[in-house]
């Protein structure tokens, strides 16, 4: 493992049999939207092998990547908090408790009311304020829009909720981790990065989502691959023999993974990759 970039001559030495794939900062472009010009590609890719989202977006804010670059696999939402099969249905879900998720969103409102917070369970995202330009902004990244709602315990009943998305700038989102770390420390609390803090039920994970995936999809995880920027995706890479980070990543994903690409998100960097390890095209 190291840092020197990946020149892709090993890249016939094994098959690939799966390609799991992180999106923000990984597969998609600047606005986080998919990038067209890599669609041709990865609908070649995705139709001799799966290639599966694994992200803390929701079903919704996934699909559209699907759509547009042809993917028809399984994806994993909410950093594994709910693991869908190509169908739609469950493999897997867990949530939190719609009272703690309440007691959390009423708690930043006190104490940071500068900030936004949303809050998703399965195919719902709901918001106090729609018009709240935090929210657009979430909206025009993800391409799927909130629905306006203050009633979390109606939305969610007894299935609870897969994830609170904080939504702000870069200084009171850091006091949002810290307060929401101390309160609750039975989430897990996370920056995704400067402006967004994401809390969800501890102990789910993107490795837990690639093994329930491999094992859904009788494949054999010594085939799958994983491609990454950020620190949350390092256990994810760990969960594969081969992991690729992006160049734009964090160092440490660059020390943690198998190689880095010479190219970054922005650039098309999983599609010249994937050209290489599953079309065989230098």
């Amino acid at each position: 493992m190291g840092i020197e970039a990946w020149d892709g001559q090993d890249a016939g030495e094994k098959s690939v049999g799966i390609v799991f794939t992180d999106v923000d900062g990984t597969l998609v472009d600047a606005d986080h939207h998919p990038i067209a010009s890599t669609a041709p590609v990865m609908a070649e890719v995705a139709a001799r092998v799966p290639v599966c989202l694994v992200s803390a977006r929701s079903p919704e804010g996934l699909y559209p990547i699907h759509e547009a670059l042809g993917f028809t696999g399984p994806i994993a939402c909410f950093s594994g908090g709910l693991v869908l099969a190509a169908d739609g249905s469950e493999i897997f879900s867990r949530t939190f408790p719609t009272d703690v998720a309440r007691d959390a969103k009423d708690l930043i409102g006190r104490e940071l009311p500068q900030l936004a917070v949303g809050t998703y369970g399965y195919h719902e995202w709901i918001v106090d304020d729609r018009s709240n330009p935090l929210v657009a902004r979430e909206e025009y990244f993800v391409q799927a829009s909130a629905r306006e709602s203050g009633d979390i315990e109606g939305t969610f009943g007894e299935r609870g909720v897969h994830k609170l998305l904080v939504m702000g700038e870069p200084e009171p989102i850091l006091a949002a981790e810290a307060l929401l770390s101390e309160r609750y420390p039975r989430l897990s609390v996370v920056r995704s990065n400067a402006n967004l803090c994401e809390v969800m039920v501890r102990g789910v994970s993107k490795s837990q989502a690639v093994r329930l995936i491999c094992e859904h999809e009788g494949i054999d995880a010594a085939g799958a691959v994983a491609f990454g920027d950020a620190p949350n995706d390092l256990d994810m890479m760990g969960a594969v023999e081969r992991s690729f980070a992006m160049a734009n990543a964090e160092d440490a994903v660059k020390e943690a993974a198998s190689a880095v690409l010479p190219w970054s998100n922005v650039e098309g960097g999983v599609a010249r990759a994937l050209e290489r390890l599953v079309l065989g095209r230098a």
